[in-house]
């Protein structure tokens, strides 16, 4: 894990301290509401429905159980309790007052952490695979690059106000995406070229909000030591064409799309052969990025025979199929911890729960834990021989669901519920949802399913891309919500189809379970949902819906 060096820490405490005196002169009636609100929401801070909300960074969803207990602290002291985790692996605050936002960016300096450029027109958080460095397949870990791309992107001063906000993810696996890279404004794939050097793919113009996207390759190999010079590229040739006239057209994905991806790629080689004198980056700060990121020291664990207790504790052989993965090394297992609840919004988290998840890291692994992209939390190096015992205290705290992967282990926004932005509530949708398909053995029956909510178009609950998408949308002052299908956030990734007409809040579990009883009648052996749609299309889901 990359730790801050005083240089780091420096920079850091001066940006709270400028903030701080921001903030006391806009309260002071000494800056407008036009000259604060740059200045805020370069330092995370938003305003919402009913109260400001504070995104906090996770860089790559990567912290630590001392950070995690901040978190709780600081939800306890200034917010109501909880914490949210978001789609790009960040956390989110609710309900804190505006005053007390500078104090609680100095507590969160005090570990490490902070709100930069969680919002604003400039590079977000870089984010990737939450099993990033454990999983077996990598072609290589994908942290040190998401490390080198942080480090160079923060306070970047000449794309502090770019035309819209960037995104940027990292994949390392060629089988499985995680991170929905082909949705960012740029994908970095780790690839090796014909002579096993490791090095990027590019692509560029992904996105979802009014206008989704699929990103387009320009690049094929991109030897490791030029990433940032390409990447410098590819941001000067946006900062430059990427329109500023108006805020729906100003993403790279319709500046890409308007000039041709050909074209496009022609100017960032043309910009890159400039940028490459200057920023190619030495072997030394490259190999010191991989030492933060060296491997645990991991005991010599045999795996484990857990025949008799998955026969005497079928729930814990469900929770052990379902919430956890194998492990790179012999041993050990990754386990991921819902936080999907009954009556609790998708992706938050109590200041007790965190608390416990916080002592859980420090006792089964090595203090570490990841946010992942799902909207739960992953324990990444359990040895195999605690799991009985972790599921054991986990099912005691309503946090064993085991259900990753599957239909109610949903994407969601918060929606109206929040959101100024909102065009419905996102959040009793899920919950209803959630409750009509409370019985796990129906869930596993219908096999792995994305099933993702969004509030409105911007789409943060990535309902495009959902196997099945529910959208809020504004009826003459009454919420109603679109349906779209066929959406998947993989390697083959696709934007899902409008199912027709909005339906009422009511109806929607209801249309939901027609779906689903049509995928049920018409898969054949072995095919998940996606795969079904792919085959049969819109036709007779939209027969059945509407019928």
């Amino acid at each position: 894990m990359y730790l801050y060096t005083d240089f780091d820490q420096q920079l850091i405490n001066e940006r709270v301290a400028q903030f701080r005196d921001q903030t006391e002169r806009y309260l002071a009636g000494k800056l407008t509401e036009d000259e604060y609100r740059p200045l805020r929401l370069q330092n995370g801070l938003y305003v919402q429905r009913y109260a400001p909300m504070l995104r906090i960074a996770v860089p790559y969803g990567l912290m630590n159980s001392k950070q995690l207990r901040k978190v709780a602290e600081l939800a306890k002291e200034y917010d109501r309790g909880y914490a949210h985790v978001s789609t790009r692996q960040n956390i989110q605050f609710n309900w804190p007052a505006l005053e007390n936002v500078p104090e609680m960016l100095a507590e969160l300096a005090t570990v490490q952490m902070h709100a930069i450029q969680t919002s604003g027109n400039c590079i977000r958080n870089t984010t990737t695979d939450q099993y990033a460095g454990v999983v077996a397949g990598e072609i290589a870990d994908p942290r040190p690059t998401c490390e080198l791309i942080r480090q160079w992107s923060t306070f970047h001063p000449e794309f502090a106000f770019l035309p819209r906000k960037f995104k940027i993810a990292v994949s390392a696996l060629e089988e499985i995406d995680r991170a929905a890279t082909s949705f960012h404004d740029i994908g970095v794939y780790i690839v090796k070229n014909e002579a096993g050097e490791v090095g990027y793919k590019i692509k560029v113009g992904g996105g979802l909000g009014r206008t989704p996207v699929i990103g387009s390759f320009i690049r094929e190999f991109l030897p490791r030591e030029d990433l940032i010079a390409y990447l410098e590229a590819v941001l000067r040739v946006y900062n430059l064409h990427g329109r500023r006239d108006n805020k729906y057209k100003a993403r790279i994905k319709i500046l890409v799309k308007a000039l041709t991806p050909e074209v496009f790629a022609e100017k960032v080689e043309a910009e890159f052969a400039h940028t490459i004198q200057t920023l190619k980056i030495q072997p030394e700060i490259l190999k010191k990025l991989d030492e933060e990121f060296t491997p645990f020291d991991y005991q010599d664990y045999a795996d484990e025979d857990f025949t008799a207790q998955f026969a005497e504790y079928p729930k814990f052989k469900q929770w052990f199929n379902i919430n956890t993965n194998a492990h790179k090394v012999k041993g050990y297992r990754i386990v991921t911890i819902s936080l999907k609840r009954a009556g609790i919004a998708p992706g938050d988290m109590t200041t007790e729960e965190m608390n416990l998840i916080a002592d859980l890291a420090d006792k089964y692994t090595f203090g570490e834990l990841r946010t992942t992209h799902e909207q739960n939390i992953a324990l990444v190096d359990v040895p195999q021989k605690d799991l009985f015992e972790l599921w054991t205290i986990l099912e005691k705290n309503n946090l064993a669901r085991a259900h990753i992967g599957f239909l109610t282990d949903i994407i969601c926004c918060p929606g109206g519920d929040f959101c100024s932005l909102a065009n419905a509530k996102s959040i009793p949708i899920s919950e209803a949802i959630s409750r009509r398909f409370d019985d796990l053995d129906t869930i596993y029956n219908l096999g792995k399913l994305d099933l993702n909510i969004s509030g409105c178009m911007n789409a943060c609950g990535h309902h495009h891309v959902g196997n099945i998408g529910i959208l809020g949308v504004d009826k003459k002052g009454a919420e109603f919500y679109q349906i779209t299908l066929g959406g998947n956030a993989d390697h083959d990734a696709s934007i899902g189809d409008i199912l027709g007409p909005s339906f009422a809040a009511d109806k929607v579990p209801d249309v939901v379970e027609e779906i689903l009883n049509t995928y049920l009648d018409l898969r054949e052996e072995g095919e998940e949902f996606v795969e079904t749609y792919r085959r049969v299309g819109i036709k007779p889901f939209k027969e059945r819906a509407y019928a």
